[in-house]
């Protein structure tokens, strides 16, 4: 059943079918700030709107399809990150999340008791910065020049700009100051998911210097239907985390991987009011901690 899941096209052409609909869908909302007379309230919904589909239908399926093999995946990949002004994750998730995760060398690991606004500004920032060190190590690796064509973050940069220069040329500068807005919604919705999947779970330091490896216990899951449905399965964190290539209709959840005590909707308006956060999620992590000392399991995972 598995096998034929893994090989059921309709799961990777609902994917592709996304790359249009999203550019459509920001269109719409360019046209729509720029010929309807809309008051504060009206112009603050579609903000928001955009930021939504920016995370879910561009970040996070771009997050899917750029760990697939196929060249044409992954430029789809580039191209939904386009649209949220956010393309330097395609070269940090890959290369430096899935390294780091759970040390404190990857940003993107929140810290217990950490809140989510300091955790923002160090992960968007030290994100951005390690991308940056990650492509000029790889130029480095193939002796190309950092200050060249070669350079991904460069012509990233580009591209950005090029998306930004479009918009207030064919609509104007409102325009284009609403559609920033609009991504930089999505982009702290995206790092506020980021914030759950790892929240205060840590990779053990072995004596050789180096990290255990990443296991199911190192990301937190969310087990929910409406969540697992609209994120195409993210929420399985703990397996992607273990198999990043593994298909987003086939992972699986595992009965060791810590559950968040609600689903991801309920979990970022926690994490929106950091006493009610702390209060919530420490006492759960100190639930899971007893009952794994109790069933002789490992806990060195949970800070």
């Amino acid at each position: 059943e598995e096998e034929q899941a893994k090989k059921d096209k309709f799961y990777d052409y609902l994917l592709y079918s996304l790359v249009p609909i999203q550019y459509g869908l920001v269109i719409l909302f360019l046209l729509g700030i720029t010929t309807q007379d809309l008051v504060w309230h009206e112009l603050l919904g579609r903000v928001i709107t955009l930021g939504i589909a920016c995370v879910v239908l561009g970040i996070n399926v771009a997050h899917e399809l750029g760990h697939r093999a196929k060249k044409s995946e992954r430029i789809m990949s580039k191209i939904l990150l386009l649209s949220a002004q956010y393309m330097h994750f395609f070269i940090e998730h890959n290369k430096g999340h899935h390294k780091n995760v759970g040390t404190p060398s990857d940003p993107a690991t929140a810290r217990k008791g950490e809140d989510l606004y300091r955790f923002w500004a160090r992960s968007i920032t030290f994100s951005y910065l390690s991308a940056w060190r990650i492509e000029i190590k790889r130029l480095r690796s193939k002796q190309f020049r950092i200050i060249s064509m070669h350079n991904q973050m460069i012509q990233f940069a580009f591209m950005q700009l090029a998306v930004m220069g479009c918009v207030w040329f064919v609509f104007d500068v409102g325009a284009l100051l609403y559609y920033m807005l609009g991504c930089i919604v999505g982009i702290l919705f995206f790092e506020t998911v980021n914030y759950l999947e790892h929240y205060g779970l840590t990779r053990k330091l072995k004596e050789n210097g180096s990290y255990e490896r990443v296991e199911s216990m190192h990301s937190w899951n969310s087990d929910h239907a409406i969540g697992r449905s609209l994120l195409f399965e993210v929420t399985r964190h703990a397996d992607h985390h273990f198999m990043a290539s593994r298909k987003y209709q086939i992972l699986k959840s595992y009965g060791d991987a810590p559950q968040l005590p609600a689903g991801y909707p309920v979990m970022i308006l926690c994490a929106l009011v950091p006493p009610v956060w702390f209060s919530v999620m420490h006492r759960h992590m100190d639930k899971i901690k007893d009952q794994r000392r109790e069933s002789g399991q490992p806990i060195s995972s949970i800070a």
